[in-house]
C-alpha cells in the first residue's frame, strides 16, 4: 500500500433546514447546496436526516390524534426510490462531480401510507451506491415510520475512501456499528433531527441532543479510527410556521428544545471542524484518511484487537418485500 492510497479531500456537513413538507422544493434547495459546496472545493456533502421532506416534529410534542393532518402531508412529500426527485439529486451528484449523502422520507411504491426513514449515498457519477433504511425507528418515529432492514449495511468504496452511514439513533446500536466497521469504513456520515424534544419546555430533565451527538459520533471514531461527518438540520421559522395548529406549549417546547450539532470528528474522537448550531449554514472540513493509520495500531476491533474465535457476527442484509411470488411454470406458455 502506498500513500496514493490514502485519499485526502474536503467534506461538507450541511447544517440546513428543509422547506419543510415541500418536497419540490427541498430538492431544489438540495441541488443549490450541492453544487455551492462541489464550487467550494468540496467533494462530499452530507445533509441531515429526513432532510426530504423534513423531519416529522410534532410526533414528539403533541398526542397522535392532533396529527392526522401532519403526516397526510408528510406521506404526500416523502419520495419513491428511484423516482423523479431522486433522478434530480443524482444529476446535481454528476453535474458537481461530488458524492452525496442525503435522508429522506422514503414512501413504498406498493402502499400511500407506509414510509421508512432513509438515507442515500450518491456517487460523484450521479449514480446510487448505497439506500439504508433505517433499522428501528427512534421512540415516537415509530407513529411515522416503518422498521427498515439490513439491505443497506454497507460500505461503499469511492474514489474519497470508504464510506458508510447511519441514522441519528443507530448511531448508538453498537452491532449495526460494527457492521460497517468490519467491512474497512474509514468515513462515516451520522445524520440527526434538528431537535430531539423529550420533556415540555417547562420541564427540567431535557435531553440535550448537541452533546448525546457529541458522545456517539466520537465514540464512533474511536472505536472504528474512522472520520465521522455529522450532519444536523436546523429549526428555522418556515418550519416552525409550517406546523400551525400547534398549540402554544407544543411550539415553545420545539423553539426552547437544545438544538443539534454538526461537526467532523477525526479518528482519534476529537472533533476537528468547526462547529454548527444555532445557524444554518455549510461546514468543511479537510480529511486525510492516512490520519486513519496510527490509531489503529492501538486497538483495530476489526483486526487483531479482537478474538473472532469468541465472537460471531452475522448480518442479514435481504432487502425486506412485502410478497414474493412463485408463478406456476405453465404460466411460461400462456401468450
Amino acid at each position: 500500500m502506498t500513500m496514493a492510497d490514502y485519499p485526502k479531500f474536503k467534506a461538507c456537513a450541511a447544517h440546513v433546514a428543509p422547506v419543510f413538507l415541500d418536497a419540490a422544493s427541498t430538492v431544489e434547495k438540495a441541488c443549490s447546496l450541492i453544487a455551492e459546496s462541489a464550487s467550494n472545493g468540496a467533494k462530499l456533502i452530507a445533509f441531515p436526516e429526513s432532510y426530504v421532506p423534513g423531519f416529522p416534529v410534532w410526533a414528539s410534542i403533541q398526542a397522535p390524534i392532533k396529527n392526522h393532518g401532519f403526516f397526510k402531508r408528510l406521506a404526500a412529500n416523502s419520495i419513491v426510490v428511484p423516482g423523479p426527485e431522486v433522478t434530480q439529486l443524482c444529476k446535481a451528484a454528476r453535474e458537481a462531480a461530488i458524492v452525496v449523502s442525503i435522508g429522506i422520507s422514503e414512501r413504498s411504491p406498493v402502499s400511500v401510507g407506509a414510509l421508512w426513514n432513509s438515507n442515500l449515498l450518491i456517487d460523484a457519477n450521479g449514480t446510487i451506491v448505497n439506500h439504508h433504511r433505517k433499522l428501528v425507528p427512534t421512540y415516537y418515529e415509530k407513529l411515522i415510520w416503518a422498521p427498515g432492514d439490513g439491505a443497506g449495511l454497507r460500505v461503499s468504496d469511492t474514489p474519497i475512501g470508504k464510506l458508510g452511514m447511519l441514522i441519528c439513533g443507530e448511531n448508538t446500536n453498537p452491532l449495526a456499528r460494527y457492521s460497517l466497521i468490519a467491512q474497512g469504513e474509514q468515513v462515516h456520515v451520522s445524520s440527526y433531527p434538528p431537535v430531539w424534544p423529550t420533556r415540555p419546555s417547562n420541564e427540567p430533565g431535557r435531553y440535550d441532543l448537541a452533546a448525546a451527538i457529541r458522545i456517539r459520533a466520537g465514540a464512533h471514531s474511536f472505536e472504528g479510527k474512522v472520520f465521522n461527518v455529522v450532519s444536523s438540520a436546523f429549526l428555522d421559522n418556515g418550519t416552525l410556521d409550517a406546523l400551525n395548529g400547534i398549540d402554544r406549549e407544543a411550539r415553545a417546547t420545539l423553539e426552547q428544545s437544545p438544538q443539534a450539532v454538526s461537526m467532523v470528528i477525526g479518528p482519534s474522537g476529537d472533533v476537528i471542524s468547526d462547529t454548527l448550531c444555532e445557524a444554518e449554514g455549510l461546514l468543511y472540513q479537510d480529511i486525510d484518511i492516512s490520519h486513519c493509520v496510527e490509531p489503529k495500531q492501538f486497538h483495530d476491533v476489526v483486526g487483531y484487537y479482537n478474538r473472532f474465535d469468541v465472537f460471531d457476527l452475522r448480518v442479514n442484509r435481504k432487502r425486506i418485500v412485502p410478497i414474493t411470488f412463485s408463478d406456476d411454470e405453465s404460466d411460461e406458455h400462456v401468450q
